[in-house]
């Protein structure tokens, strides 16, 4: 993505005292008078037919109905982290001919400008324009072009901007075609909910639109999309169109794609209730919540992670896991108690992992021999306690992407590869039953809306929505996602704004994120699949003391009503309404007890 310097005050200053002292002197030329051929060949510059004609960036643009400076609509751009919400169209134009570009605008940093013109690309831009400013810039092309590219955009970190009337005048180009039709549509991945797509590159396309059916399904400008929204174990049917200026081609030969049975996918623990409680159980240390022994882990809980299962060391792979030493927990039950709890929780239905990592806990499973070495020591484990499954908790430097990984979808970096690996070597071993797990921080998934990896240029955190390469891999064979909204920093949700952990609002849009799915880094050819409702928990700290952005019982309600019945959702607004969403996740079931299970009392008496 391009990123254009802010031009310098100093110069823009003497360019306007020239022009003061030419103008004084009676040498400033008479302006070129449009020759009456001329005409506005941009295309919707009012924007009175919402962004047609338009691409925004990272879906940065939208149309609004206020503030405008003419007619009823008008373009609000917002620039967000690595984005400067530039918005453009490819115009048709004649060799060797001159153009004038304007627009009005309003905001602070707001550009306007051409590029591809055959000569010099021209911009014009206002540090600060409280109300409506007239932007005007003029090009003439090159002998040999057809057409440009006419753009706005504001700058990054400041508020939206809003342009209107964008005119581009001077002699139409001959006229365009529409482009052919596209070839090459296949389906390469369903879930119970969502179809994605892809198809070969239409030369002189610079959109594409894709049916479901009879009817549009949605717009976009590269050659892939994940169409969602649809119903389990129903078969589609899919076409696509390339258009450009002149409008659109046919449409493509139909693909038909069948979304999988809901609950289905490849996930054990498909017999968890429909709603279902999640926590982790200090096993194998003590700290200020005191030890719990798992006989004594009341019946709310429906998954009981044991906390934790750590390496030798940061690299070797190799997972150890043991009670917490009877000098540490003084009512530490033995090893055949624990076990024996163990099987009477599984008699009553409830699923019991082991979970690896944790803030001490980091694995780099950077070559084969460690990833060889994590699936035989887990499965040591698994076979001891006679576990249902595996949760990921890898957290701190555990996951980062190397350097040109930049495809959430095509993995390159070694511990994200053997990551994925040796999950699904246990995954092979242990069957369809196989419960599997994941706790990622908000920096290693959601984040990624915005930031992946070290970034197109360099210099970002390597971390940034590193585990999406994990959780879209082993999609198919995830039980639950249970992302950790808690000690977190402030995240841009799918409007475009940040929100800030310890009420239901962060919760809502966190979540929201991971089911309607989102472009990666605000690339809409990268877009991250949408995970089914069953696969998703919310998880939240039980108490103050259990870690930052603890959530009241009565924001958690709200978070709840909001994302399964669309009621109490304040500012935001959902993509959808998930009345399956599995439930909840929390930090931790020993907290909890600290707490007077004030955590699980309100799930019981929410879920009845």
């Amino acid at each position: 993505m391009e990123r254009t310097r802010r031009p310098a005050l100093y110069p823009r200053l003497v360019a306007a005292l020239a022009a003061a002292v030419l103008t004084a002197g009676g040498l400033v030329a008479a302006a070129q008078t449009a020759r009456a051929a001329d005409a506005d060949i941009a295309r919707n510059g009012g924007f009175e037919s919402g962004l047609t004609g338009w691409s925004c960036t990272a879906g940065s643009g939208s149309v609004v109905t206020t503030p405008v400076h003419g007619g009823s609509g008008a373009l609000k751009g917002t620039p967000a982290g690595n984005d400067n919400a530039k918005c453009s169209q490819t115009v048709t134009v004649k060799p060797d001919s001159a153009y004038t570009l304007s627009s009005w605008v309003r905001g602070d940093y707001v550009y306007l400008g051409a590029s591809g013109t055959g000569t010099t690309d021209v911009s014009t831009w206002t540090q600060s324009a409280p109300d409506w400013q007239r932007l005007t810039t003029s090009f003439r092309t090159g002998p040999g072009t057809t057409s440009v590219t006419v753009y706005t955009h504001g700058w990054y970190g400041t508020p939206a901007y809003y342009a209107d009337d964008l005119t581009l005048v001077g002699p139409g180009g001959a006229s365009e075609q529409p482009p052919a039709v596209p070839t090459g549509l296949k389906a390469d991945s369903v879930t119970s909910t969502s179809v994605a797509l892809s198809w070969a590159p239409v030369a002189g396309a610079t959109g594409y639109t894709v049916h479901r059916g009879a009817a549009k399904a949605l717009d976009v400008s590269g050659t892939s999309a994940t169409v969602t929204g649809l119903s389990p174990a129903t078969a589609y049917s899919f076409q696509v169109a390339a258009t450009n200026a002149a409008g659109a081609s046919a449409l493509s030969p139909a693909v038909t794609a069948t979304t999988s049975a809901s609950g289905g996918g490849g996930g054990g623990g498909t017999d968890l209730p429909a709603h279902a409680l999640v926590g982790y159980l200090h096993s194998s240390f003590a700290n200020g919540s005191g030890y719990t022994r798992m006989a004594d882990v009341p019946a709310s809980w429906d998954v009981i992670n044991l906390a934790f299962g750590e390496p030798t060391s940061v690299t070797s792979g190799d997972i150890r896991f043991g009670l917490c030493p009877a000098a540490e927990c003084p009512n530490v039950e033995s090893a055949a108690e624990f076990k024996a709890a163990i099987k009477a929780k599984q008699a009553a239905g409830k699923k019991v992992l082991i979970s690896i990592g944790g803030a001490n806990g980091q694995v780099q499973l950077s070559t084969t021999a460690a990833r060889d070495t994590f699936v035989s020591s887990v499965s040591k484990i698994i076979d001891e306690y006679g576990l249902d499954g595996l949760d990921i908790d890898f957290e701190g430097h555990s996951l980062s992407l190397n350097t040109g990984d930049t495809d959430f979808r095509n993995p390159t970096t070694p511990v994200v590869v053997n990551l994925i690996s040796a999950i699904k070597t246990l995954k092979a071993k242990y069957g369809a039953d196989f419960v599997l797990t994941m706790a990622p921080e908000t920096f290693f998934v959601q984040l990624g809306y915005q930031y992946y990896g070290s970034g197109p240029w360099g210099g970002q955190d390597p971390r940034a929505g590193s585990y999406l390469p994990v959780i879209h891999a082993l999609r198919d064979d995830l039980t639950l996602l249970h992302v950790q909204d808690y000690n977190s920093g402030p995240i841009m949700g799918l409007d475009n704004q940040y929100h800030s952990m310890g009420g239901a609002d962060f919760h809502i849009a966190m979540t929201d994120m991971l089911l309607t799915g989102f472009p990666v880094a605000g690339d809409t050819t990268k877009v991250f699949p949408a995970l089914r409702p069953d696969q998703v928990a919310i998880g939240l700290p039980a108490s103050t003391q259990a870690g930052n952005g603890h959530t009241s019982p009565a924001e958690v309600n709200k978070a709840l009503n909001c994302l399964t019945k669309k009621t109490d959702c304040g500012s935001y607004q959902t993509h959808g309404t998930w009345p399956a969403l599995r439930g909840l996740m929390t930090w931790s079931i020993n907290w909890d007890r600290f707490n007077q299970w004030d955590f699980s009392r309100n799930f019981d008496a929410y879920f009845g």
